[in-house]
């Protein structure tokens, strides 16, 4: 990434005249956080997977390591920004690590999905981010969240550890993490044959609340020029 010149003190006679300017300005903010990419791209020593970063910190299924050290591309107003930090066990087959700045982030949602619902799936393929809605399904033979796999994904490697997310109001800037794409299941039956990708979902996610208990104790971000 391109590097920044210093910004520049402003004088203490105009930071009074834009003073009043701020707070409008400040106000249109809110929630622009929830409008970047969540999504991660997790390089760890046995490949590369996704994840999604979350208001309670970094999430993903640690399908390619369960612990050492890890690489995590988020990406800003700007482009990619590579963290280096070391994998950290949550429980229940989670993992999380902890990145020196802020990165694009979302709220999660505790409410599993219903089964006929829409749900936004969003992942990452190395020429660049896709998504799509797709429909939460349930069969009485598996427990758990199942939905529907994506058209733009079938034939393609499974994106284990995408985000599948909840709109409430249908608005973007609502988004929530609701669960990570764990799997892919065949179910082979006499009326025919269905797929599905599986979810690790909000029975799960949780844990990483509990996890990231020190939350308010934690150490101040760090604010670099790099990073819009």
């Amino acid at each position: 990434m391109t590097s920044r010149l210093p910004r520049p003190q402003a004088a203490p006679r105009l930071a009074l005249l834009l003073a009043p300017l701020l707070v409008p300005l400040l106000g249109s903010c809110a929630g622009v956080r929830t409008l970047a990419d969540p999504t991660l791209v997790i390089q760890t020593r046995g490949g590369v997977e996704l994840g999604a970063a979350t208001d309670y910190g970094v999430v993903f299924l640690g399908s390619t390591a369960p612990a050492g050290e890890v690489e995590i591309t988020a990406w800003y107003g700007d482009g990619p920004s590579i963290e280096r930090s070391v994998i950290e066990p949550i429980d229940a087959g989670l993992y999380t690590a902890e990145t020196e700045i802020r990165l694009p982030s979302v709220p999660l949602s505790f409410r599993d999905p219903r089964p006929g619902e829409k749900v936004l799936v969003r992942g990452r393929f190395p020429g660049g981010p896709w998504e799509e809605e797709v429909t939460v399904r349930a069969e009485q033979s598996v427990e758990g969240l199942l939905i529907d796999v994506p058209r733009i994904i079938r034939g393609h490697p499974d994106q284990i550890g995408a985000g599948v997310y909840v709109l409430p109001g249908g608005e973007r800037a609502q988004m929530r993490l609701v669960g990570l794409v764990s799997g892919r299941l065949r179910l082979i039956r006499p009326q025919g044959e269905r797929e599905y990708l599986t979810v690790v979902g909000p029975r799960h996610l949780w844990r990483l609340v509990t996890h990231r208990r020190d939350l308010l104790r934690r150490r101040p971000w760090i604010y670099r020029e790099d990073i819009l």
